[in-house]
């Protein structure tokens, strides 16, 4: 049975404005909105964002192994699941794993993967959903997409408690999309791209997130990169310095653009192939049916021939020569 969305933290629910992530508008996020996109407004979140993010020595933790890298990838990978399932914003799934990390920076777990990764990483899709989300789903139904475990809400109540005790209850994180309007107001001061370069960046940064390379990077440099990688699908930027990008707002690192920009580019290439090589096979299933359609494959072919043909179509997870006669 579900529990209603009432007994959990009512009080954490805050409604606010994020039309900005879905790309159809080119404002501001909806935290800086009432600043404008201002400039001094981005220099003290350039300031503040340290507050917000784990230790510098977070990172090394996974490089040493005394945290567990595949075990946080695939807490996330469980997040933005049930973040695609539920249609949540994009901001939602950012911070459920922002509070993770400075959850497990601050804090031990009994096991670097497992049940309490699971509960936490539950507790924090919860409380990061209240905050941005007008419609929450139950503590038990939240739980889907393939989750592990599943907890009694009473369970994860009491992780969210222990979650906000050592966050010192700061959930209004600074995130790169506290950065991405202003950014790409910069790079396109007409606005004519600027709704596509915040919901491409947007999707580019989600897609990143699960790699624990990137927390080496703060947020306001992960929004210049996805901006600066985002661009580059568009013909009038793609030629665009990235060097240039410091000069965007004070407080920004030239070498820490680029490494972060770079490092980014090899993810989205990556991530190209992989779709493409995904696609390939699809695309010859269609050939080798029209083929069989159209009589390509001789009946006239000796019964080993037939055979080898039917045994390679079946590795290379194509149709069966019978099925696609049979059509």
């Amino acid at each position: 049975m579900s529990v209603p969305c009432s007994e959990c933290f009512s009080d954490l629910v805050c409604v606010e404005d994020s039309g900005i992530l879905s790309g159809d508008s080119p404002e501001c996020s909806s935290e800086m909105e009432s600043s404008a996109c201002s400039e001094e407004s981005i220099a003290s979140f350039i300031e503040d964002e340290r507050n917000f993010v784990p230790g510098f020595d977070y990172l090394a933790r996974f490089r040493s192994h005394s945290l567990d890298a595949s075990a946080r990838a695939e807490s996330v990978a469980w997040i933005l699941k049930v973040h695609s399932y539920y249609g949540f914003q994009p901001l939602t799934a950012y911070l459920s794993v922002n509070y993770l990390d400075r959850y497990l920076y601050s804090r031990r777990l009994p096991q670097t993967n497992g049940w309490p990764l699971q509960l936490l990483s539950v507790a924090c899709l919860s409380l990061a959903a209240k905050m941005e989300e007008l419609l929450v789903p139950s503590l038990l139904d939240l739980q889907v997409e393939g989750a592990k475990y599943i907890f009694e809400p009473r369970t994860i109540r009491r992780m969210e408690l222990l979650v906000l005790s050592v966050l010192d209850w700061r959930l209004r994180s600074i995130t790169p999309f506290s950065f991405i309007g202003f950014f790409a107001c910069k790079l396109d001061p007409s606005g004519t791209f600027t709704g596509f370069l915040i919901s491409r960046a947007t999707e580019i940064i989600l897609s990143n997130i699960q790699e624990a390379s990137f927390l080496e990077y703060w947020p306001s440099c992960i929004a210049v990169a996805a901006i600066l990688s985002a661009s580059n699908e568009i013909p009038n930027f793609s030629m665009i310095d990235p060097e240039l990008a410091e000069s965007w707002c004070d407080g920004l690192s030239k070498e820490k653009i680029i490494g972060c920009y770079r490092k980014m580019k090899e993810f989205v290439v990556q991530s190209c192939r992989k779709n493409a090589t995904r696609m390939l096979p699809q695309l010859r299933v269609v050939t080798i049916r029209a083929r069989v359609r159209s009589g390509g494959y001789s009946s006239s072919s000796s019964s080993a021939s037939s055979s080898y043909k039917r045994r390679k179509l079946n590795n290379c997870l194509w149709v069966d020569d019978d099925k696609g006669t049979s059509e």
